[in-house]
């Protein structure tokens, strides 16, 4: 589900594109089909918004992007270009070259993404260990990165660990970790979570500004789906492993297409106006990929269901320049 070629070159080069890749994970009861036959671009110098409920492939999909894919994950077909290097031709050494300077990825649990051991400055300056400046200069960007993440007092915060921090704390310090190099892809998995509503808003300002100043593209995983319309340009929905949906943000906040972004939408209580005492939710569970269904994936849970869906995987429909949406109901309206 490739944005067209004419579409990319009227907006811009791509910083990243990913082709027909499909990912599955060995278990002792078979091979899960984690993502199937995935397509989108990260145009250069844009925010792309990938949303889905958990479980959808979102996280597995940015891990592939890094090479940090566990022992048992296979990747059976496709391609990941970010520029004009593809990465999975890429030697263990040359990916370790890019990851943390050109590609750089804020992960989702700060808990889990700092050593508690060492001090903040040392892990700090240690990312800098290519620029070649000295000590007390890496020190001072060190801080000055803090100081942007709002960390008060940053030039004494770097002598202090991780568990000294409040969880908010810290993921403010991964955020800054993320994006010290001024990486030309940065890969923000959840990176607001832990966060106040006071925050969450400063960050998205610094994702913005930072975008604007070093041309730097943004692959912007989350569940929050006002930020996600905030600050991405575009935006990719994920669902059961397969991308149902993608276009411009206007295109999908304003004309969803298929019934899984529409009921996604559905379900933001922003959307919401009058007051009930239960939220909206999308019945059924995500299915099991042990299996990959036949038909279409979204199929047991959608209440347009009709006879080709559970048999036939469906096709992709641009029903916009840019906007390309997997649904049955699209192939069947009059052309």
């Amino acid at each position: 589900m490739a944005m067209p070629a004419e579409e990319r070159s009227a907006k811009s080069d791509s910083v990243l594109e990913v082709r027909g890749l499909s990912i599955e994970f060995r278990t002792p009861t078979g091979s899960v089909h984690a993502l199937r036959h995935i397509d989108f671009d990260i145009p250069r110098g844009s925010v792309v918004g990938l949303v889905g409920e958990s479980g959808s492939g979102k996280s597995t999909l940015a891990l592939a992007i890094m090479g940090l894919m566990p022992g048992n994950a296979v990747l059976r077909d496709g391609s990941i270009r970010f520029g004009d290097i593809d990465l999975r031709s890429l030697r263990p050494a040359a990916l370790r070259a890019l990851r943390g300077d050109r590609i750089s990825m804020v992960f989702q649990d700060p808990m889990t993404s700092l050593n508690p051991v060492r001090s903040i400055g040392d892990q700090m300056t240690d990312i800098q260990y290519r620029n070649g400046t000295s000590m007390p200069d890496k020190r001072r960007k060190a801080a000055d990165m803090l100081r942007k993440v709002g960390i008060p007092d940053p030039e004494r915060q770097l002598d202090r660990y991780p568990h000294e921090f409040s969880g908010g704390m810290r993921q403010r310090i991964v955020i800054a970790m993320g994006i010290l190099e001024q990486p030309e892809l940065l890969i923000a998995d959840e990176p607001t979570t832990a966060l106040d509503v006071t925050m969450e808003a400063q960050i998205v300002q610094l994702l913005r500004q930072l975008r604007g100043e070093v041309n730097t593209s943004i692959l912007f995983i989350s569940h929050n789906l006002g930020l996600i319309a905030e600050l991405c340009d575009f935006v990719v929905v994920l669902y059961a492993g397969e991308v149902v949906e993608q276009g411009s943000v206007r295109d999908i906040f304003h004309r969803p297409k298929h019934p899984y972004t529409q009921a996604l939408l559905e379900c933001d209580p922003v959307r919401i106006e009058e007051v009930r005492r239960e939220l909206p939710t999308i019945p059924g569970d995500v299915p099991n990929l042990l299996k990959a269904p036949a038909g279409c994936v979204f199929a047991p849970r959608c209440p347009k269901m009709f006879d080709p869906c559970a048999i036939q995987h469906p096709a992709d429909y641009e029903t916009s320049p840019g906007h390309v949406a997997r649904c049955h109901l699209l192939g069947a309206l009059p052309s």
